[in-house]
């Protein structure tokens, strides 16, 4: 097999496991093929958590013909008994010859451990090819292996000269009706979506995915929607217990700096889990907190919708990873609100960098999406 017949299966495996997009969480998103003599005889990607894995979905397509295969697959197969039996023991038993991986595993329970495990069979393993591509799919899982914390993406919307809501707070709508199905797609993807206090009683949203994301091809199983959980950071326990968020499908998690057993308990038979974290300051969570809170319950992904007070200490903390911003054609004057609050900002030498990785239309609107700059 040339080396270009393995860039091209493997980008045929990265688009096979890009269809679990919606519905892998918390597991990450996998795809495998196998291919024996130049022709591709099973193919499969991860479709739901606690379902076969992108590799056993292959083989039972491949069947016998997996004997002497070559398999491609975009993430190290595991080693180890989870919710399925481990993956590298199933390609063995199936006896491929050589297995290409994309990218190493970095949960702790894997880590190396299935291609050493495959290795030791006897199978050839190569590592590496299209790696950064296996890594852009899987952002919240790599972030929560490595910095213990999720992925989080902060989505804005404003107007061209830089405006979230008149002084009024009268925000809706900014953005045209194609930007906000655009944004159901963020939000089928995150593993949860946060907001703060302030955004919660001035609009009262839901916070949930409304519609059938429109990208990804899904298994019977993986058609349903699956609400994100919903995480409002709600320093003094200001919460009413009639938002809507509290009778919305899904789960809803408020973490607060308040221990009151009493409003907990009540918030509780209103439909949330509250959680006490300390406050970094009066008023004010510990955001590194709240971030280690999400990543032990498993959230891979967070989308960030909240006001710019939120948003811009959480940025000038350091803890927000990408930017998605649509901006609306329209101007909304220099009364109304700006996209972020950051205090301290004097001097260009101050700034936040960001570099941008794409930019499109999308309806009336453009979508600019942009990762954070940091040093390493």
């Amino acid at each position: 097999m040339s080396l270009f017949d393995d860039y091209r299966h493997m980008a045929r495996a990265l688009e096979l496991a890009a269809r679990g997009l919606h519905t892998t969480d918390p597991n990450p998103r996998v795809g495998c093929v196998i291919v024996r003599q130049g022709e591709i005889v099973g193919e499969g990607w991860h479709e739901v958590a606690g379902e076969p894995h992108a590799e056993v979905h292959a083989l039972q397509q491949a069947g016998e013909r997996s004997r002497g295969a070559d398999v491609y697959v975009t993430l190290e197969p595991c080693s180890h008994h989870g919710r399925t039996p481990p993956c590298s023991q199933a390609l063995i038993d199936a006896g491929v010859a050589r297995v290409i991986v994309a990218m190493q595993d970095l949960n702790p329970r894997v880590s190396g451990s299935g291609m050493a495990r495959l290795r030791a069979a006897g199978i050839a393993v190569d590592c590496g090819i299209m790696q950064a591509e296996a890594r852009a799919l899987n952002p919240g899982f790599i972030m929560r292996m490595e910095q213990g914390r999720p992925h989080v993406r902060c989505k804005m919307a404003m107007s061209l000269d830089g405006r979230t809501a008149m002084a009024s707070g009268e925000s809706r709508w900014i953005s045209g009706e194609a930007a906000r199905h655009d944004v159901q797609e963020l939000r089928a993807r995150s593993s949860a979506i946060m907001t703060g206090i302030n955004t919660v009683l001035m609009d009262d949203p839901s916070l949930t995915v409304r519609e059938v994301p429109r990208t990804g091809v899904y298994s019977a199983a993986a058609t349903s929607l699956r609400q994100p959980l919903r995480v409002v950071l709600d320093a003094g326990l200001r919460m009413p217990f009639k938002a809507r968020l509290l009778s919305a499908p899904g789960r809803t998690l408020i973490l607060t700096g308040v221990a009151d057993q009493q409003a907990h308990s009540t918030l509780s038979k209103a439909g949330a889990e509250v959680v006490t974290l300390p406050l970094s300051s009066p008023g004010l969570l510990n955001l590194g907190a709240v971030l280690e809170c999400l990543a032990q319950r498993e959230v891979n992904e967070l989308l960030l919708e909240s006001g710019p007070v939120l948003s811009g200490a959480l940025l000038q903390a350091g803890l927000i990873d990408e930017l998605v911003i649509y901006v609306a054609p329209m101007l909304m004057g220099d009364g109304a609100r700006g996209l972020f609050h950051l205090p301290g900002l004097e001097t260009l030498a101050q700034k936040i960098p960001l570099h941008i990785i794409d930019q499109r239309q999308v309806g009336q609107d453009w979508r600019i999406t942009a990762q954070v700059y940091r040093e390493e």
